[in-house]
C-alpha cells in the first residue's frame, strides 16, 4: 500500500472534510515522530493517515470503531503492526498499546485535536502564529477542548519524549501542512 491508495480509500469512506483533515494531521505528526525516533516514516505516516478511516462507517460507535478500521487497513495492505496500532488507539477495546507504533498513535491522535482547537480560537484561526508554549498553556486548561484526553497525550513519555518536546514536534508537523489543513 502506498499513500495514494490510502487517500483513495479515505475518499471512498470518509465524507467529513474535518475528519479527513484530522487524519492528515495525524499522518504528519506520526511521520515527525518516526523521524525523531528513527522509525519507518512511511509505515508510521500511513498508520496515522488511516487510523480513523472507519469513523463514518461505524457511525461513531466506539465499540465498533477501529476494529473495522484495522480490517480495512489490512485489506489495503497494512502490516500487522499498523493494524494493531489502529485497533488499540481506541481504548474501548481494552487492547494494550505495546509497540512504539501503538504508543505513538495513541498519544498523537488527541494531540492533533488540541493543536487544532488552539489554532481555531486565535483571531486568524491559523497555525502559523501558534507556539508550543500557547498550546501547553491550553493543555493545562481542562475546560479548553475538554474532550481531548490529556493523559493520552502525556503518554508521550512512554516514547521517551517530554510533553513540551512532543507538543513542539506535533505543532511543527502540522504547521508544515497548514495549507492542507486549511489552518
Amino acid at each position: 500500500m502506498d499513500r495514494k491508495e490510502a487517500l483513495n480509500s479515505i475518499r471512498e469512506n470518509v465524507g467529513n472534510q474535518n475528519l479527513v483533515k484530522h487524519m492528515l494531521a495525524a499522518e504528519a505528526v506520526m511521520r515527525a515522530l518516526a523521524q525523531r525516533l528513527g522509525e519507518d516514516e512511511e509505515e508510521w505516516g500511513l498508520t496515522g493517515l488511516l487510523h480513523d478511516i472507519d469513523v463514518e462507517l461505524t457511525e461513531g460507535d466506539m465499540k465498533a470503531h477501529s476494529k473495522l478500521g484495522a480490517d480495512l487497513a489490512q485489506e489495503l495492505g497494512a502490516s500487522e503492526a499498523m493494524s494493531h496500532a489502529i485497533l488499540c488507539h481506541n481504548q474501548a477495546h481494552g487492547v494494550t498499546c505495546d509497540s512504539r507504533l501503538d504508543k505513538a498513535l495513541f498519544c498523537a491522535d488527541p494531540l492533533t485535536g488540541l493543536i487544532t482547537a488552539a489554532a481555531l480560537v486565535r483571531p486568524d484561526k491559523k497555525l502559523a502564529g501558534l507556539t508550543a508554549k500557547s498550546v501547553l498553556k491550553r493543555f493545562k486548561e481542562n475546560r479548553f477542548a475538554a474532550a481531548v484526553d490529556r493523559e493520552q497525550i502525556s503518554s508521550c513519555g512512554e516514547l521517551g519524549l517530554e510533553l513540551g518536546e512532543f507538543v513542539d514536534l506535533g505543532l511543527k508537523a502540522m504547521q508544515d501542512i497548514a495549507s492542507a489543513l486549511e489552518l
